[in-house]
């Protein structure tokens, strides 16, 4: 059996972790190679490190804290932010990660999603979805969520699956650090569709956020970020609410 994963994310800009509202009003939380190992320790299924400014100001992203965080972890790590090229997945990949996330450079050019999983396996490929409603429809938006793109958010997401993408890394934006819960009618239109693991990402306030998330929406794993930097609450904790509410999670030793 498939455990449903707590990720902790780390959203990393001039190589510092910030964190914000509907990714905007960025502030300073850390450094990126502490929290990870902090939230390891505390019992996280796996890191999203994600360079949140390199898509929108046309920067690579951060090579240095991606080999700096890998080589601290045990647990796997997801990279994500500014990547244009099957070239810069494999420098990914080669520095440490073992999955890369894409977002704006699949909608740029979404033969990369095809070529990245031919060469390096549909495993090893993300496809970062970041949606807002308006008047009633999921659209993506790119280049850290500052750019709209028109496309019908769920279709899109499918079409990265069948473009290749081994997991799709689900955000709505409209609720990034709101701390209201996932946006489940998002999550169930994706997850009732795509046969692949579906990350819930924007909103986590409380377990009872995770569990809904996948229990009702269908979520293989539920993704944390701004209630674990300001410490309300741990992953530790985390995972002993889920595990009394019913949610069979990975043992926190």
């Amino acid at each position: 059996m498939i455990l449903p994963r707590v990720v902790a994310c780390l959203d990393v800009k001039d190589g510092r972790v910030v964190k914000g509202t509907a990714f905007r009003d960025l502030t300073d939380v850390g450094d990126p190679v502490e929290l990870a190992v902090r939230y390891e320790e505390e019992g996280a299924d796996e890191i999203v490190l994600l360079d949140v400014s390199a898509s929108q100001e046309g920067r690579h992203a951060l090579l240095e804290t991606v080999r700096r965080t890998a080589d601290v972890l045990f647990i796997p790590l997801t990279v994500g932010g500014g990547v244009k090229s099957v070239i810069e997945i494999d420098l990914m990949l080669r520095a440490g990660a073992d999955k890369v996330s894409i977002n704006t450079a699949a909608v740029l050019t979404p033969e990369i999603l095809t070529e990245g999983a031919i060469r390096f396996g549909s495993q090893c490929i993300v496809a970062s979805v970041d949606a807002a409603l308006e008047d009633g429809i999921w659209r993506c938006y790119t280049h850290g969520g500052h750019k709209p793109t028109g496309l019908e958010a769920v279709g899109w997401a499918l079409e990265c699956e069948d473009r290749g993408a081994g997991e799709i890394l689900l955000t709505s934006i409209d609720d990034d650090g709101a701390r209201s819960g996932y946006a489940l009618s998002l999550l169930k239109l994706v997850c009732d569709r795509a046969t692949v693991p579906v990350i819930a990402s924007g909103g986590a306030g409380s377990s009872d956020h995770l569990r809904a998330a996948i229990f009702e929406g269908g979520a293989s794993a539920a993704l944390l970020a701004g209630i674990l930097h300001d410490g309300i609450v741990s992953i530790r904790e985390i995972k002993a609410e889920l595990a009394r509410a019913g949610v069979p999670v990975r043992e926190v030793r």
